[in-house]
């Protein structure tokens, strides 16, 4: 997994740095943004293989990161999963899918189940 490349989208900082932790014990690479719009400015530079997206961040919410993301042409075929403390209902899980949302990882995790999944996801 060492040429795969994880963006981790999290507002707070304990939780950036333990999951960037993890996933670089794991054999990963990984670009950190501190909020919505921090991501928005860091895919015009890099493509990561997948993006952790938080749903609940002060600027943007997950929500509408995923749908810009989904709107620009450069960035619409990225790999997208929530690693989020949000519980959704089957209608809100049905509208992730409508965006395409790959997976829906909730807080707190299991480390090594969030390894797999994120494994599972990159292949």
């Amino acid at each position: 997994m060492k040429d795969k490349t994880i963006m981790i989208v999290d507002d707070e900082l304990d939780v950036r740095d333990l999951v960037e932790n993890i996933l670089k014990t794991a054999g990963f690479k990984v670009i950190k943004a501190n909020n919505g719009s921090d991501c928005l400015v860091k895919l015009k530079k890099f493509k990561p293989d997948l993006i952790l997206l938080d749903f609940f961040m002060p600027d943007l919410s997950g929500k509408q990161v995923l749908e810009k993301i989904r709107q620009n042409e450069k960035t619409k075929k990225f790999k997208v999963a929530f690693l989020t403390i949000a519980k959704f209902s089957a209608t809100g899980l049905n509208e992730l899918n409508k965006l395409n949302c790959l997976d829906y990882i909730r807080k707190p995790f299991n480390a090594d189940d969030l390894v797999k999944r994120v494994k599972a996801l990159v292949k």
